[in-house]
């Protein structure tokens, strides 16, 4: 077997997206994974790309907003070359204000945005009508819609992207030799082994349960509304989620948890009533200590790095993850935020 620059563990987002940037600046990889792509908290259903308030911004905000802006490029990339939908579109977001001071916040927001998302994308009051029978109208008759926000099938996504990087001469494999700089990107798993190491939690994983129906919205942005994600893919399809369960006993099986999702998800939105569910989900998505992404150089291992904990942001924040580990890795150059080092998740 051919020597590589990088070996990647882990076929999630976060280890396929690092391997993309990788091999676009013309290294050998080889992604090791036994379960296979997209088998752990990637290959979902949802696909929420959705942005934090234009607000009180920080760091964390920054980097999202550079990754959300850079994905529509990212993910066209992938469809040429692999020949398949990854189901990416920047279709926004609309969300429902509930009162006098949900439309005074958004109003400040819409200020901000202007400035923060560098006159991109929008954050505008419209009124709810817009959107008859998709949005059932608040109290206040307005919704926020935002044009930053987009969409991606989760599943499908790594299933295009692990087929362009193929096209790329990338390695996928169950079983290998590890070459090269490695990167650790093994999701719960490997945030279990470093609260092994460290013998403190690290992270967790924490389980979330989504469902697939048969609603044809693809052309509708999606809908967030009582804490719920409402996604209209580009194959027919609609996605709703997810739950978010520390304590669980089967991280696999389906609940009465997803059954009032369900239930939630058809009286906001009368659309959904009567579409037929296709598919119940549930897995387990890494959760480091800080919930901000794990990034950087393995604490006690030289040579290998560490890309992990893309909890609930995984997919917006993985453009972007991909260039910054790739400049380390292959350049040693580091423009990893504080808050995203593997030392911030720590313990002290």
């Amino acid at each position: 077997m051919a020597t590589t620059d990088v070996t990647i563990r882990g076929a999630g987002i976060f280890g396929l997206s690092i391997a993309w940037a990788c091999a676009r600046r013309g290294a050998k990889v080889r992604v090791i994974d036994p379960a296979g792509v997209g088998t752990g908290a990637s290959g979902g259903i949802v696909g929420a790309l959705a942005p934090h308030t234009p607000e009180r911004w920080e760091v964390k905000k920054q980097f999202q907003f550079e990754s959300l802006h850079s994905a529509s490029s990212m993910w066209a990339e992938v469809a040429a070359l692999s020949g398949r939908d990854p189901g990416y579109a920047r279709c926004g977001r609309i969300q429902p204000l509930a009162d006098e001071q949900a439309v005074s916040f958004a109003q400040a927001r819409a200020i901000e945005a202007e400035t923060l998302w560098q006159g991109h994308y929008s954050w505008q009051i419209k009124p709810a009508s817009d959107y008859e029978g998709y949005c059932p109208p608040p109290a206040t008759g307005l919704v926020v819609h935002d044009t930053l926000s987009a969409r991606i099938h989760p599943r499908k996504a790594v299933e295009a992207l692990a087929v362009a990087l193929t096209k790329l001469g990338v390695e996928i494999v169950r079983d290998g030799v590890e070459t090269g700089a490695l990167v650790i990107a093994t999701g719960v798993a490997g945030l279990q082994e470093l609260s092994v190491q460290f013998q403190a939690e690290v992270g967790n994983g924490q389980k979330g349960q989504a469902a697939l129906l048969a609603f044809d919205g693809r052309d509708l942005p999606q809908l967030y509304a009582e804490y719920l994600h409402i996604i209209p893919h580009s194959d027919g399809t609609t996605a709703i989620g997810s739950t978010s369960e520390r304590y669980y006993d089967d991280p696999t099986t389906t609940d009465d948890l997803l059954d009032d999702i369900i239930a939630r998800a058809r009286r906001i939105c009368p659309r959904l009533a009567d579409a037929p569910v296709l598919e119940r989900w549930a897995g387990l998505r890494p959760r480091s200590r800080h919930r901000a992404p794990m990034l950087g150089p393995h604490p006690t291992r030289p040579g290998v790095f560490i890309a992990n904990g893309g909890f609930k942001i995984g997919f917006g924040m993985a453009p972007k993850v991909g260039d910054v580990m790739a400049d380390l890795i292959l350049a040693g150059h580091d423009t990893i935020p504080d808050e995203f080092r593997v030392e911030a998740s720590l313990p002290s």
